[in-house]
């Protein structure tokens, strides 16, 4: 059984780097998003060696300042990063109904790093530039939430045992 992971929960690096690491990246903007990371956390619960990093916080208040001084704001956004660190893979969502801004940024920040999976459907204000990115950096992509969950599923398969550290050199989903 995979487990699932929220922020505040503390991440233990340690136990993390014994485990495949998926980071659900993408569009939330509460009210606005589909919540497609628990998808992905049914599509892989019948993984035992599998720990899903979720960051839609449960207790989340949008009334938080968005500042570096605020320790619930700083708490989430170390949380995140820390978590796209230790990720195996990080499926990245672009939902068509947002404009997802942090998603953008972080998807810049993990470009280079052969990690990221996207989905970025038609329809997304900034597709364009997204399916650009990926070219150059040879990002796998999908053209929908069902693919991006099918091919989530598939390369954690493909993962097992656990291959800490390598990319997606001998994964191949098809529309890459």
């Amino acid at each position: 059984m995979s487990k699932v992971l929220k922020p505040p929960t503390k991440l233990d690096h340690y136990e993390l780097a014994k485990k495949t690491v998926l980071f659900c990246a993408g569009s939330i903007e509460m009210g606005k998003a589909v919540n497609w990371q628990t998808k992905i956390e049914q599509a892989v619960s019948g993984f035992d060696n599998v720990v899903v990093l979720n960051p839609r916080r449960d207790d989340w208040d949008s009334s938080w300042v968005q500042s570096i001084d605020n320790p619930q704001f700083n708490e989430q956004v170390t949380w995140e990063l820390d978590g796209q660190d230790a990720a195996d893979l990080i499926p990245m969502y672009f939902d068509p109904a947002t404009k997802s801004p942090i998603t953008l940024m972080e998807f810049g920040l993990y470009a280079s790093r052969g990690k990221l999976l996207v989905c970025c459907p038609e329809g997304f204000w900034r597709k364009g530039n997204v399916d650009m990115v990926c070219h150059r950096y040879k990002i796998p992509q999908v053209s929908s939430l069902e693919e991006l969950i099918s091919a989530t599923q598939k390369w954690v398969e493909a993962k097992k045992p656990v291959d800490i550290g390598s990319s997606f050199d001998n994964f191949s989903i098809g529309n890459s």
